[in-house]
């Protein structure tokens, strides 16, 4: 499916891993003011939160992201990308909530996030985007367990 909102938040993504994180910024809030598809919504809000300067702002995109995710569905995912299943976008979702949370000093919001996104690691590929997200869970669980609040690389 030609999904012209889809290839515009990658064009973001690309200038945001260019560098350019205020023009991918600029796409994505433009995009999210007519976002009205549950895949959409959840992808800019999943992607505008790696891009905020504060982490009360980047907790707030990513509970938005966590908000759209329930009205995705298996055919709308796929409709765009015949691999993707609506539940391996949860273990990231909740993952992103669990290190923002982490980072604000929310010990059991973080607690909860990652427990969420470890139960969900099932629905997730054997592939390389797996084995990151996995990773990740460790990272973010190492970093929970000693009490630090400091950034990791990045998450999702």
């Amino acid at each position: 499916m030609n999904d012209t909102v889809m290839e515009e938040i990658h064009r973001a993504q690309q200038l945001n891993v260019g560098g350019d994180r205020a023009g991918a910024r600029a796409i994505l809030e433009r995009l999210w003011e007519t976002a009205d598809d549950a895949l959409h919504r959840c992808t800019i809000a999943h992607y505008l939160a790696d891009l905020q300067g504060s982490v009360e702002d980047e907790l707030h995109w990513d509970q938005l992201a966590l908000q759209a995710f329930p009205d995705l569905t298996d055919e709308r995912a796929r409709e765009y990308d015949d691999t993707w299943r609506a539940r391996a976008f949860l273990p990231s979702l909740h993952l992103n909530l669990a290190d923002v949370h982490r980072r604000a000093g929310n010990r059991e919001p973080a607690r909860h996030h990652l427990a969420e996104a470890r139960w969900a690691l099932g629905a997730l590929p054997a592939d390389d985007y797996g084995a990151m997200i996995r990773d990740a869970a460790d990272k973010v669980r190492e970093a929970l367990d000693a009490g630090s609040t400091a950034p990791l690389t990045p998450v999702s």
